[in-house]
């Protein structure tokens, strides 16, 4: 069957109440979160790690998240401006957060957890990364309720013309929803792996699939999206594709190490009941 092209008109907000507003990219993000927190919790239980070392994480998580996406956007798009308004960094409810951003400050933080709870830093990503993978999901709806991040012009018969935002009023690719689906099945793919391995995969292997395949995913869907800053018009590969290179490129080395076992612990027994 031929579908019509989708009138996408979706309010971003889900309830106004005088100058307070819920939305739906709040509520999404927010519960990627949950979610999230839930997935790692029977991680938890099934290895034998106390539960407090969880809220820790989820606390870490949450404020590496945030703070790392949102100097991503205005160092990487946005540098000059953010640099001469200092202040407007915190304007976070304005919009504007990067992923890749995110992914340094959670990569940093996580580190700085390994060291307080002395566990392998490995470990945890190598559980961290599935439910970020979909917390990519939830956060690409999000984007999708905002008519935001969106593709090119298409003729696919799939094609979102989104009445909100687009002045052209012409079917694009909702690549949020392209995005959000392959960030599904890549946590689920991990999930499967985690289980395969009875919750004992190889060193650094988790997160050295991941790295590879989210921002490969990433690099690729670039391709069929609007640019989002001007700069980025002439300019062969566009700033979300540059940041994914490294990333791509650490993966399939720490995959590679983690085949090798060149990540494993020295005396090859990693003690995962860490204190609290």
């Amino acid at each position: 069957m031929i579908l019509n092209f989708i009138q996408w008109n979706v309010s971003p907000e889900i309830i106004h109440i005088g100058g307070l507003s819920v939305r739906w990219y709040g509520l999404l993000f927010a519960l990627g979160f949950y979610v999230g927190y839930l997935i790692m919790e029977r991680f938890f239980k099934k290895e034998g790690v106390p539960l407090p070392i969880l809220d820790k994480l989820a606390m870490y998580m949450i404020i590496s998240t945030v703070i790392g996406a949102r100097l991503g956007h205005c160092l990487f798009y946005e540098s000059d401006y953010y640099l001469s308004n200092p202040i407007e960094i915190l304007y976070i409810w304005h919009g504007g957060l990067a992923s890749h951003g995110a992914a340094i400050g959670i990569l940093f933080a996580l580190f700085m957890f390994s060291r307080k709870t002395k566990k392998s830093y490995w470990w945890v990503l190598d559980r961290i990364v599935i439910v970020t993978a979909l917390a990519g999901l939830f956060i690409r709806t999000g984007n999708l309720m905002n008519s935001e991040i969106y593709g090119h012009a298409t003729n696919l018969p799939w094609g979102f013309i989104f009445v909100r935002d687009d002045k052209m009023l012409i079917p694009r690719h909702p690549t949020q929803i392209y995005e959000g689906l392959c960030y599904l099945i890549l946590s689920l793919s991990l999930l499967w792996i985690y289980y395969k391995k009875d919750g004992k995969p190889l060193q650094g292997m988790i997160f050295g699939i991941f790295l590879i395949a989210l921002f490969s995913v990433r690099f690729l869907l670039e391709f069929l999206k609007e640019t989002q800053v001007d700069f980025e018009k002439s300019m062969p590969l566009n700033m979300g594709q540059l940041l994914s290179l490294p990333f791509i490129l650490a993966g399939i080395i720490i995959l590679i190490l983690s085949l090798k076992r060149k990540l494993e612990p020295k005396n090859s027994v990693e003690n995962v009941s860490a204190e609290n």
